[in-house]
């Protein structure tokens, strides 16, 4: 007697309409903002909105898988910065790259902040490395004397969601983020750094 193979076809259609869903998110959250219709993701990947939200039943489930990669990545990029002298201005460096993030998708600083408060996230959970390699970042730059000590990095994070929430309308959105966001790192050297008494 024939056996029927173990992995039913079902099983790979599920896989490959998650994959779909996944891309076609990507590509609406990038046209329209983060906060275009769920439906709309549906459509674009082909598949029905049952589909969808067995697979995602919330905005932010999706989200955390179009954006786990770009956090993945900023994580890694904040390890590799641990190497790079001076440490005050390496942080900055990523600061910056961090507030390019935030601003890259429109509507992405809001579900990004409530998250960061919000430790049953899903989104929060995503984003646990990138932070653990940002705080070793500022805590280097705290050790060599060149950031204050009494700044964290979650109140960091805070005050560059609230810079690309601020600016995310403007037409010269990256200009007026790069001015406040020196005005943010100046405030957080040290005066030694900065060299005052």
């Amino acid at each position: 007697m024939t056996r029927t193979p173990t992995s039913p076809p079902r099983r790979t259609d599920a896989r490959r309409n998650r994959e779909r869903l996944v891309e076609a998110a990507m590509r609406v959250f990038t046209a329209q903002g983060v906060d275009a219709p769920l439906d709309t993701i549906a459509r674009e990947a082909g598949v029905g909105n049952a589909t969808m939200y067995r697979n995602f039943p919330t905005r932010e489930a999706i989200l955390e898988v179009v954006l786990r990669d770009l956090h993945d990545e900023l994580g890694r990029r904040a390890q590799d910065l641990l190497r790079v002298e001076p440490p005050g201005e390496a942080f900055t460096l990523w600061l910056t790259e961090f507030l390019d993030y935030t601003q890259s998708l429109l509507g992405l600083p809001e579900p990004l902040e409530s998250a960061m408060r919000d430790e049953s996230s899903a989104l929060y959970a995503s984003c646990a490395g990138m932070r653990v390699s940002a705080t070793r970042l500022l805590t280097r730059a705290q050790d060599a004397g060149e950031l204050r000590r009494d700044v964290r990095a979650d109140d960091l994070f805070a005050h560059v969601l609230g810079i690309a929430w601020a600016t995310q309308h403007a037409g010269d959105k990256r200009a007026q983020a790069g001015r406040l966001l020196a005005v943010l790192t100046d405030g957080i050297r040290e005066a030694s750094a900065l060299g005052g008494d």
